[in-house]
């Protein structure tokens, strides 16, 4: 049984090793600690039974009707158990209720989000406002994640 729930200041240093494990993999961007805080508000977490967070997503307002689904990570531990997919549409549900009507993911896992029901599409058909923050992301300009939408 795993509970979802809005993360506090408390959780930030659980969330940073969740996504640093698979950042240091190259399969995951990384977030630092300051990030993390600044954007606390957009992350859904789960917990065990032990209170130990084994998921965690984001969802970033990006633009009018548009947001993208970001920071997926769930522990190796408890893959495969469906939280990554509970997270999501929980995520996708926040959106709604503001007025998304299309979310975006960029992603090295398009198979989990096609799961979802997002379509692959290319960057550049993506509006130039999500770019912003591109220009502080390691990979920048060489990115090789996978843009994914989903209406």
């Amino acid at each position: 049984m795993f509970v979802y729930r809005k993360p506090t200041f408390a959780d930030v240093d659980e969330i940073h090793d969740l996504i640093a494990g698979y950042a240091a993999q190259g399969i995951m961007l990384p977030k630092p600690h300051n990030v993390l805080y600044e954007t606390l508000r957009e992350f859904i977490v789960a917990e065990n039974e032990d209170k130990k967070i084994v998921g965690v997503g984001a969802l970033h307002l990006t633009w009018n009707e548009l947001a993208e689904v970001r920071s997926m990570a769930v522990h190796p531990d408890f893959s495969r158990k469906g939280i990554g997919s509970a997270i999501v549409k929980k995520l996708l549900a926040e959106g709604q209720a503001v007025g998304v009507k299309k979310f975006f993911t960029l992603t090295y896992q398009p198979e989990f989000f096609k799961s979802l029901g997002f379509e692959m599409t290319t960057k550049e058909s993506l509006p130039h406002k999500i770019w912003k923050e591109c220009i502080e992301c390691p990979k920048f300009p060489n990115c090789d994640e996978i843009a994914m939408t989903l209406e």
